[in-house]
């Protein structure tokens, strides 16, 4: 359904990326942010799925200003360890950075925008919320927005967590919730990564029960 385009962002990194879009009319543009895994088939696959549901769709390759361009991990203990790895070869503020680049090309298409994002992506929809002018952010299990907690989102934020999540303390949850008393915070009877139907960790109730909520939320805040 979709293709593989190339976004420039502001300070001239020329990065890749995956569009997907409706067949008619888009009801406006969402931002899909990965995993530690990159852009690989999943993510596809979950843009595939909201450009089914009406939506214009881009997937920033983030891992396109690491040393592994075009990258497309599966989830095994090595992928995780690359993965990982690979994270820490950029900042956050460069990464921001691509996503923006994102958020420009679906703006200029005369769009509402929203941010979703999973694992690692959820800390940078978070960031998104707090630093992008984007109209509507969804976080999916964000483990890293602790040291983040205090800023202030610029738009309507719904977040996503799990009860069995070992990487993520329901302390930090409730911290991130009470930070934020205006976002619709949501915890399942999963552990991480429940929404990934290539995962171990996948949960499929939970993974279907939050998608709704996001939908709705997308419907009430971008058409």
């Amino acid at each position: 359904m979709g293709n593989d385009i190339t976004l420039k962002a502001n300070d001239g990194h020329a990065l890749g990326a995956y569009r997907a879009g409706p067949g008619g009319e888009s009801r406006g543009g969402i931002v899909v942010l990965q995993e530690i895994f990159g852009v690989n088939a999943h993510i596809r696959d979950v843009c595939d799925g909201f450009a089914a549901d009406g939506y214009s769709v881009i997937a920033p390759a983030l891992y396109d200003r690491s040393s592994k361009r075009d990258c497309q991990l599966g989830y095994t203990p090595e992928d995780v360890e690359l993965g990982r790895k690979l994270r820490e070869e950029f900042s956050w503020e460069d990464t921001i950075l691509d996503v923006g680049a994102a958020v420009v090309t679906l703006k200029d298409a005369g769009l509402k925008v929203a941010a979703v994002g999973y694992c690692w992506g959820g800390t940078i929809s978070y960031l998104a919320a707090t630093r992008l002018p984007i109209d509507v952010a969804v976080v999916y299990y964000g483990g890293q927005i602790m040291p983040y907690v205090d800023e202030r989102e610029n738009c309507p934020l719904l977040m996503h967590y799990g009860r069995q999540d070992a990487g993520i303390p329901l302390s930090d949850v409730e911290r991130i919730a009470g930070a934020h008393p205006n976002a619709a915070v949501h915890l399942y009877d999963a552990g991480h990564g429940f929404n990934c139907d290539r995962r171990d960790s996948y949960d499929a109730e939970a993974a279907r029960l939050a998608r709704t909520r996001t939908m709705e939320f997308f419907a009430a805040h971008l058409g």
